[in-house]
């Protein structure tokens, strides 16, 4: 899709809104349908043992930024991996990368994002229904590389369940930060044989303000300015779907979709990356009513492409294209346990191509088995969950220009198995506890066996390990809730031991653009770095390592109604939030890198008629245990405030809204990001910014 077909779709679809909103009193009210999904709990159940955060509507709405990791950022346990404004993957319990599984409506979303953090993940919260995420063990049905957790972006392209009549919403926001101006439309219809879903968004934002003043290269000239340095973006994308129902027996629909995003990257001035992201996707139930009450599958087939631009000629382009095959049969209850059996099949092909390709083409072929079973009981309920992989990871090197021989040749395989254990205890009537145990074990990726060559986004020379074994971690979560009418509070404390933890590992030693190695302070390096830039070497191992952390959250309402007998004034809750993680190299003692400080944090939430109001912090420790190649960062707290505004137009609902994020301009660096220590100061979090917007849903 071309910029100008997004002009044209989001033109016609807003016309083709505000035309139904005149003849909005034949459509029957609560028309638009609301996606729920329970991404621990495949069974549905309302109670779900795994810890899952979940945001959708006006809860979304307030939170949204343009990233992901962003819009995340300050949920107990999760973190942001900040590659500046325009590039940023959720962190949970200080894991990143390839151990969070990133899921769209369940199924794989393929893209680049996990092998550098320079890499946007191509999602965009303006057609977003819902985002859960799941912490913890319970993330084990999606695979070794969901040991840390899962994040499963819910947008109902595909049409669950009937949807009679026609409904939909409409975005349109500027924030003054960046000066970015952005709209979306969502559009959906049908009666109980049918459901079609339009979508159509776009982005477009200057360098983003700063709280300090920061030198840039513009043109080759140095100038100083309040803005950090080439941050500028745009995006656009949409998306076609349908569903056809059959009653009792079923469905099947599918959906098409396209994501184009060009920004720049902030650690370099001159490079910028142009993205795009091409899915189609199948999905059905099929309820054959025997011993299977339902057998679920979806599949889907990406194409994903970015090329790396260097003042504006092109550079090193990646490239992921591959299939994904997940199928779900829940079988009727056997003695009291209820549950499933599933399949899934992926299979990807990675390329990167240029004078930075610092990992080789290879292929990755993934088959997996698992089973989650639940067996409810009159305190509680237990829950068993099992899942075996057959992995296989080849490198066909660099097959475009064949005197490359730097990357290895080869294939290994491995056969992970994991396997998880849950409960939950109901105390009394306001009160739950839940524990989890899960043993995981995660095949190596393609990069961290066969990587060899300059990544610039991590200032380093990668070396991948063609003997790396598997992962293996065992993981524990213990977690109690209380609920008392409009009170709340959650508290889960977790506990990971990795035998044979993956990362990246600094060797003392220099590499030149030729990739030759110089001992690190010798007579060579030294004669070397007077001739051109040296590159620190990292070589991928595997060590010992433990993750303890706790997280807790709750609300409490200090005036108003006490769910029960509704009071004159509004409700005015007091919601609190904090966690810490420790992470740390068990092989050395030494902390492992990118740990997110201690958190504390407060938002006083008021609510009068069609008026609501917010106004907290987030208040962030030092964070002073870090390795010794890593920037250690200062405290700092970001205020944030909103307010709210509904009405009503006919059948439609309005939300006038405005958003002032990082109310005191504070300058802060986050701990989560590689760029406070390869390119400080280059990349602070964004400065003060004031955003105001409209959503209306019909």
């Amino acid at each position: 899709m071309n910029p100008q077909f997004h002009r044209h779709a989001i033109g016609a679809a807003v016309l083709f809104a505000l035309s139904a909103l005149a003849h909005a009193q034949s459509a029957p009210a609560g028309a638009t349908l609301n996606t729920i999904t329970f991404t621990g709990n495949p069974l549905g159940a309302a109670e779900s043992i795994a810890p899952v955060e979940a945001l959708s509507g006006s809860a979304l709405l307030f939170r949204s930024q343009s990233t992901l990791g962003e819009t995340l950022q300050g949920l107990p346990g999760v973190s942001s991996t900040y590659f500046g404004p325009n590039a940023s993957r959720p962190t949970i319990r200080g894991q990143d990368g390839d151990r969070i599984r990133i899921l769209s409506n369940g199924g794989s979303s393929l893209d680049a994002s996990a092998l550098s953090y320079d890499h946007a993940v191509p999602t965009d919260a303006l057609v977003t229904d819902r985002i859960e995420v799941l912490r913890g063990p319970g993330a084990l049905l999606y695979g070794g590389s969901a040991v840390g957790g899962v994040v499963n972006v819910i947008d109902n392209r595909i049409p669950t369940e009937p949807i009679n009549g026609f409904g939909g919403r409409a975005d349109a926001s500027y924030a003054s930060g960046s000066k970015e101006g952005s709209g979306a439309v969502v559009l959906e219809g049908g009666n109980d044989r049918f459901a079609l879903h339009v979508d159509a968004f776009r982005r477009h934002a200057d360098d983003v303000n700063a709280p300090t003043w920061l030198e840039c290269g513009k043109g080759g000239v140095n100038v100083l300015q309040k803005r950090i340095c080439n941050s500028a973006s745009e995006s656009r994308g949409g998306a076609v779907g349908g569903t056809l129902f059959f009653g009792g027996a079923g469905w099947i629909g599918a959906s098409v979709s396209d994501y184009r995003s060009n920004y720049g990257t902030v650690a370099e001035d001159d490079v910028t990356i142009g993205m795009r992201q091409q899915r189609q996707a199948i999905e059905g139930e099929w309820r054959p009513g025997g011993f299977f009450t339902s057998i679920h599958a979806k599949a889907s087939h990406t194409d994903y492409k970015h090329t790396e631009y260097e003042g504006g000629s092109p550079g090193t382009t990646f490239s992921n294209n591959g299939n994904d095959l997940r199928i779900e049969a829940r079988h009727r209850p056997i003695a009291g346990f209820e549950g499933l059996i599933g399949l899934q099949s992926e299979r990807t092909r990675f390329a990167a191509d240029g004078e930075e390709a610092f990992a080789p083409h290879s292929r990755t072929r993934s088959d997996a088995l698992f089973l989650y079973e639940e067996l409810p009981l009159s305190w509680g309920k237990l829950s068993f969950g099992a899942r075996t992989e057959r992995v296989k990871v080849s490198s066909q090197g660099y097959p475009d220009d064949p005197s490359i021989t730097r990357f290895a040749l080869g294939e290994r395989s491995f056969n992970p198995h994991s396997a998880s254990f849950g409960l939950l205890y109901n105390v009394a009537p306001q009160w739950q506890i839940t524990g989890n145990l899960a043993y995981t074990e995660r095949a190596p990726k393609d990069y961290e066996l066969f990587a060899n060559g300059p990544h610039v986004a991590t200032a380093a020379w990668e070396v991948g390990d063609t003997n790396l074994q598997k992962e293996r971690s065992l993981g524990a979560d213990i977690g109690a809730q209380w609920k008392s009418g409009p009170h709340n509070a959650r508290v889960n404390a977790y506990w990971s031991k990795f035998r044979n933890y993956i990362g990246l590992t600094a060797t003392g030693n220099l590499r030149n653009d030729e990739g030759e190695s110089f001992a690190g302070g010798s007579e060579e390096a030294l004669a070397a770095a007077l001739d051109e830039e040296l590159l620190a070497e990292y070589v991928y191992r595997g060590v010992r390592a433990r993750f303890t952390g706790l997280e807790a959250s709750g609300s409490l309402r200090l005036l108003g109604s006490d769910g029960v007998r509704p009071q004159a004034g509004g409700n005015l809750d007091l919601e609190w939030r904090a966690d810490a993680v420790r992470a740390t190299n068990t092989d050395t003692g030494e902390a492992l890198p990118r740990i997110a400080p201690v958190r504390v944090g407060a938002t006083l939430a008021w609510t009068s008629g069609p008026w609501s109001a917010r106004v907290g912090f987030d208040h962030y420790a030092a964070q002073k245990r870090v390795p010794a190649t890593d920037r250690a960062t200062d405290s700092y707290t970001l205020w944030n405030a909103s307010l709210g505004y509904r009405m009503k137009v006919q059948r439609a609902s309005l939300l006038w809204y405005a958003r002032v994020d990082n109310l005191g301009n504070e300058l802060a660096y986050s701990a989560t990001s590689i760029l406070t220590t390869t390119v400080y100061p280059r990349a602070p979090l964004p400065g003060r910014s004031v955003k105001v917007g409209l959503r209306v849903d019909f």
